[in-house]
């Protein structure tokens, strides 16, 4: 787990976000302001993108993408 800035959908802007889960670009999980939601790293511009939108976890301890759980 770290934390770093990352694009939030909803404001458009950047904002400080804890990454939990990361298995590849397009399967990250992150958590931000105590909620979790489904995520991607962008690698051309090194930013994370976070879906607060429609990207809300229902499981908050299984990852949607693999399945693997997380503390």
């Amino acid at each position: 787990m770290f934390k770093t800035k990352a694009m939030i959908h909803s404001s458009r802007e950047r904002d400080e976000v804890a990454i939990i889960h990361e298995n590849g670009n397009n399967d990250v999980v992150a958590e931000y302001k105590g909620i979790r939601y489904s995520a991607i790293f962008n690698p051309f511009v090194c930013l994370y993108y976070v879906d607060d939108i429609y990207g809300k976890l229902k499981h908050n301890n299984t990852c949607p993408n693999c399945g693997e759980l997380i503390e």
